[in-house]
């Protein structure tokens, strides 16, 4: 993602950082409990330097559902609008989270590819906890993909309908078919550009 500064030639180059806060821009490439704390401490950073949206570039090929739906909390918290881009991949949870872009802030480069399967986990124990388990995990799939298809506008079961065609099987797409599937709404990477300027007034 390209950033730019412009800067008034009133104020000197070598002086201008401090003057500022600059905008942050947010990148996740795992999901992990310590990447959501990260992920947290960013947006509320964001809050405190005037920018209008909060850029997330995802390149990721996934990870752990419950840190996604920790940073899926801070976007629907967020007041500013969040403005989701994938650069490489969004693999899994990725996907999801490229999905919870603000409307028209979706963004996909042309080569990048998307992949979307079903919430999996490993679990030990006796066999009522393992059906609890796999009780736990259907109830996280069947949400996460029901959140999916409400940011993508599709039918509530739509994803879930998809997975069910597709036997289960991982789905890989292209950044149009992302597009065609509403995941993203433009296949292109935005620019940050910000400017610092003086004011003189004579009066």
């Amino acid at each position: 993602m390209k950033s730019t500064i412009t800067v008034d030639p009133l104020i000197r180059w070598d002086r201008k950082m401090g003057l500022v806060e600059e905008p942050v821009i947010i990148r996740v490439k795992e999901f992990t409990e310590e990447s959501a704390e990260s992920f947290e401490e960013d947006i509320a950073k964001a809050h405190n330097t005037g920018q209008p949206v909060v850029p997330v570039l995802i390149d990721s090929y996934g990870g752990q559902v419950y840190s996604l739906l920790s940073m899926v909390s801070d976007i629907e918290n967020s007041d500013i609008p969040i403005a989701t881009i994938c650069v490489g991949k969004a693999m899994s949870c990725g996907a999801i989270l490229l999905s919870c872009g603000a409307k028209g802030m979706r963004y996909c480069d042309k080569h990048a590819n998307v992949m979307i399967h079903d919430v999996s986990a490993m679990s030990f124990g006796k066999n009522e906890e393992l059906k609890a388990h796999a009780k736990n995990v259907d109830r996280l799939n069947k949400h996460v993909f029901q959140m999916m298809a409400t940011n993508c506008g599709q039918p509530k079961n739509y994803f879930l309908d998809k997975m069910d065609e597709k036997k289960h099987a991982e789905w890989y797409l292209s950044a149009l078919e992302a597009k065609k599937q509403g995941l993203v709404n433009e296949l292109s990477i935005p620019s940050m550009n910000y400017k610092i300027s003086v004011d003189i007034t004579f009066e």
